[in-house]
């Protein structure tokens, strides 16, 4: 269930940014009336899933999902209709139109991608308003597991003060600042102290294997004991929170875990916060090292503890525009960032570079629309940056010789087209190896 969720989420998403980047490109040449041939979603590598030919164009859908395309009458594409380009142009062909008018098809896709964020981004903020947690309210600081991080120096109950002595006010800003970052201000035991990064930081987090960064540290509250648990009959309740075990405090989970494999297959004494007092109460852990009670996981019962703050902020529907816009400008810096770092070996971010694995990793295994639209709007982004690359095969190499044309009055030959064309493919096939085949990498390495 959870593998069916999680690829139902991928192939939605993709489908979604694949149809509407190709809309983009097959709009202005319908309004320029440049003949389309084909509309398709996924490649029909030798055979097609669906296809139905409409007015001058046929519409599919192909078996292979590693994107999407349309072909225009008169381009040089990764089609490399020879026959067609050898003809004489037609005014129906790509190579006929104006600069100005190929200049407008060749942005078209990467165009709507960007529109589309912006207006998932509006929408979210509309919709769901926004929901982060203030670092300096955090009772317990952060819980540190990542190898990386405990080697660079941080241990948990830390509380990030500052990345690059910007300052730190919201939990999802350390997400949104650790790709650039050169040095961390943290608070450590009422004492601010600053870590120095190591120059490939974001290699070793790419290696380390781990997804964790800076997590919050939570208590363990009852929420009930299950009716199938070892300790059934057992006096713990809704909202008792657990404070010890055998007298070793276990306020937080990262704490109780390790107390829990201590005790394995034994009973031990749980002390219990319950309506103000302290309850003591004698609980068995089995040999998985479990208790067999559910725990509270509402963010909302934390923040009512104490453990932190949970600021909230609804948008009207104007104000929802300007919110959009500031989350649309903020993850384009961020993704400029994270590419700044993978063009730059020294940093090792190259290492991080994943392929489609790497992207269906990233939705959840539990449906989540606001997850769902954040992180396809995230990939609308990249997907319209990836697209503007200089290379060849891409809408960006496109624009690149069309952009000199227009510059210097003078049209690259269809020859010297092919030929670069060819090498980008090229570029773009190795590219596309090397982040899958880090994919494979990691997975055989975990």
């Amino acid at each position: 269930m959870e593998f069916l969720i999680k690829i139902s989420q991928f192939l939605l998403s993709l489908s979604l940014l694949i149809v509407l980047h190709e809309l983009g490109h097959f709009i202005p040449a319908k309004l320029f009336k440049t003949k389309v041939e084909k509309f398709y979603l996924f490649f029909d590598v030798k055979f097609s899933l669906f296809k139905k030919k409409i007015g001058e164009t046929v519409y599919g859908i192909g078996w292979l999902p590693l994107g999407g395309y349309v072909k225009i009458a008169g381009m040089i594409d990764e089609s490399m209709d020879k026959e067609q380009m050898a003809q004489p142009p037609q005014p129906w062909e790509f190579r006929s139109k104006p600069a100005w008018q190929r200049l407008i098809i060749m942005l078209g896709g990467v165009t709507v991608n960007f529109i589309l964020a912006y207006v998932i981004f509006v929408g979210m903020s509309f919709f769901f308003g926004d929901a982060d947690v203030k670092v300096d309210s955090l009772k317990g600081g952060y819980y540190v597991e990542n190898p990386v991080l405990l080697d660079a120096g941080f241990k948990t109950g830390d509380k990030v003060v500052s990345i690059n002595k910007v300052p730190i006010e919201n939990d999802s800003d350390i997400g949104l600042n650790i790709i650039s970052a050169e040095e961390i201000t943290i608070e450590r035991d009422g004492i601010l102290q600053t870590i120095v990064l190591p120059e490939d930081f974001l290699g070793q987090l790419s290696s380390s294997g781990s997804k964790s960064l800076f997590n919050f540290r939570y208590p363990f509250i009852v929420e009930k004991v299950s009716d199938t648990s070892h300790n059934k009959g057992v006096d713990l309740r809704l909202n008792d929170q657990i404070l010890m075990i055998n007298g070793q405090s276990a306020e937080y989970l990262d704490e109780l875990e390790p107390l829990l494999q201590q005790y394995k297959g034994q009973n031990v004494t749980v002390t219990a916060l319950r309506a103000g007092d302290t309850i003591n109460r004698t609980v068995a852990v089995n040999e998985n090292a479990r208790l067999g009670i559910y725990r509270i996981l509402d963010m909302s019962t934390f923040d009512k503890l104490g453990y932190l703050e949970v600021s909230r902020k609804e948008y009207g529907f104007f104000e929802s525009f300007a919110a959009g816009g500031r989350k649309f400008n903020r993850t384009l810096s961020n993704y400029g960032s994270q590419l700044k770092a993978i063009f730059s070996p020294s940093t090792g971010a190259y290492k991080g570079l994943g392929g489609f694995k790497a992207i269906y990793d990233q939705f959840p295994s539990a449906w989540s629309w606001s997850y769902f639209w954040g992180l396809t709007a995230f990939l609308s982004i990249m997907l319209a940056v990836l697209n503007l690359l200089p290379i060849p095969a891409l809408d960006g190499g496109h624009v690149m010789f069309l952009l000199f044309e227009m510059i210097s009055g003078k049209k690259p030959s269809e020859k010297f087209l092919e030929r670069a064309q060819i090498i980008g493919f090229f570029i773009l096939i190795a590219l596309v190896l090397f982040a899958n085949g880090n994919d494979i990498f990691k997975a055989l390495s975990n």
